[in-house]
C-alpha cells in the first residue's frame, strides 16, 4: 500500500466547475486562495476547506468513458500515487512541507457535475454507491504554500502533534477551523495503524 504520493494538480475557480489548474496555491484555513464557491450551504467553510481526489480514480473513470479530467468535478487537489483506500475521514495528510490536512468527510456528489458523466450518472463518485471512488473534504490544521509536484503522505497522530506544535498559530488555526485537534489526532491512529510508524 502506498502511503505517499504527489500533488498532480492544484485547481481553483471563481465558483462552480470545472476548476482550472494553477501551478502554485496558498492554503489557508478556508481553502486555496483564489478559490470560490457559489453554494455555501454544501461547499466551503472550515470543515470543507479543501476537496481532494485521486488521479488514479480519474483515470479509471475516464477509461469507463466519462469526460473527466483533473478539476472537472471540483477537487482542489488532485493526488497521484497515494492509496486512496487509506484517505478516509480521520486521516491526516501532509502536503508539501507545511500543509497539514485532516479528512473530515466524503464529498457528496451533486447534479452540478452531472455533465461529466455518461448518462449524467454523477452518483458514480458517491461513497455510498461506489466505495473508494469519492472525493473527500478536509480541514486545514497547518497552512502553507503548495506546488504541483509536491509530495503528499499520510501521517500518524504522533507526527501530527509534532507538526502542529512546530508551527506557531497552528493550534489556533485548527480551533478556528472547527477541528478539535487533540481528539482528531487520536482518531487518526486507527486509520493509519500499521501503514505509518
Amino acid at each position: 500500500m502506498a502511503d505517499r504520493g504527489t500533488v498532480r494538480q492544484l485547481n481553483v475557480s471563481a465558483g462552480g466547475v470545472p476548476k482550472r489548474a494553477v501551478p502554485v496555491a496558498t492554503v489557508t484555513r478556508l481553502g486555496l486562495e483564489g478559490d470560490r464557491h457559489r453554494d455555501h450551504q454544501h461547499h466551503g467553510g472550515p470543515e470543507r476547506a479543501v476537496c481532494l481526489f485521486s488521479w488514479e480514480t480519474i483515470q479509471d473513470l475516464a477509461a469507463e468513458g466519462h469526460a473527466i479530467t483533473p478539476g472537472a468535478i471540483g477537487e482542489n487537489v488532485t493526488i497521484q500515487g497515494l492509496d486512496w483506500s487509506l484517505v478516509v475521514p480521520g486521516a491526516h495528510l501532509l502536503l508539501g512541507r507545511h500543509v497539514l490536512l485532516y479528512v473530515t468527510r466524503y464529498a457528496s456528489p451533486c447534479a452540478t457535475i452531472a455533465p461529466v458523466f455518461l448518462g449524467h450518472e454523477f452518483s458514480r463518485v458517491s461513497q455510498k454507491r461506489h466505495p473508494g471512488c469519492s472525493r473527500v473534504y478536509a480541514c486545514v490544521l497547518c497552512e502553507g504554500d503548495l506546488r504541483s509536484g509536491d509530495p503528499v503522505r499520510l501521517v500518524s497522530a504522533h507526527e501530527t502533534d509534532r507538526l502542529v506544535n512546530a508551527q506557531p498559530g497552528a493550534h489556533a488555526s485548527a480551533r478556528a477551523a472547527g477541528c478539535q485537534f487533540k481528539y482528531l489526532a487520536r482518531a487518526s491512529d486507527s486509520v493509519l495503524g500499521s501503514v505509518v510508524g
